[in-house]
């Protein structure tokens, strides 16, 4: 299947981005942050009436990670990006990625949101970073292994609740067929 052209004017995207940062320093920043807030948003409502899977869990784990404890925009440890052109560009790459999200939203594919709303946190992770260096952010791999652990955790827990379930009903019978 041939790659899907974008609707987005890079050219212009760029200029408009790069305008923005000078009239008003970090706000690419504020953008990355809030355009995540918004895809979030989304998923979770996309989401809510089932259960979510592990790899949808993951994916909504990830971006709260890179959300958790977002600077203000005069905190200590935010500084001017060394290169602009970096947050520029991840910035791009984000707004690429809400468009696939918007139309698998409209398509109603959670598979494929949850996928895209991983690689847009990526995005927002790198953007953040670029303005705060010191800024940690555990991998989309140890947080998809550590809801895994949960999910399996739960599974188990259910299992043996209904196993609990099924031998109490089964007790019930025998006594009521001894009855």
């Amino acid at each position: 299947m041939p790659a899907k052209e974008t609707k987005i004017d890079v050219e212009t995207l760029k200029k408009d981005l790069r305008a923005a940062e000078e009239l008003s320093p970090r706000t690419l920043l504020r953008v990355a942050s809030e355009r995540l807030s918004t895809v979030r948003y989304v998923f979770v409502v996309s989401i809510e009436d089932g259960i979510p899977q592990v790899a949808q869990r993951s994916a909504l784990e990830y971006s709260d990670a890179v959300l958790i404890g977002w600077p203000e925009m005069d905190a200590e440890d935010i500084v001017d990006p060394r290169q602009i052109d970096n947050a520029i560009n991840f910035v791009i790459e984000l707004e690429k990625r809400v468009e696939v999200f918007s139309d698998a939203e409209r398509q109603n594919d959670i598979d494929t949101m949850s996928d895209t709303l991983i690689h847009i946190s990526e995005y927002v992770a790198l953007v953040r970073k670029e303005y705060q260096p010191e800024f940690l952010l555990p991998t989309y791999a140890e947080i998809r292994r550590y809801v895994q652990r949960q999910w399996d955790e739960e599974m188990a827990a259910r299992g043996d609740e209904n196993t609990e379930i099924e031998s109490s009903d089964n007790e019930n019978r025998d006594k009521e067929g001894s009855n």
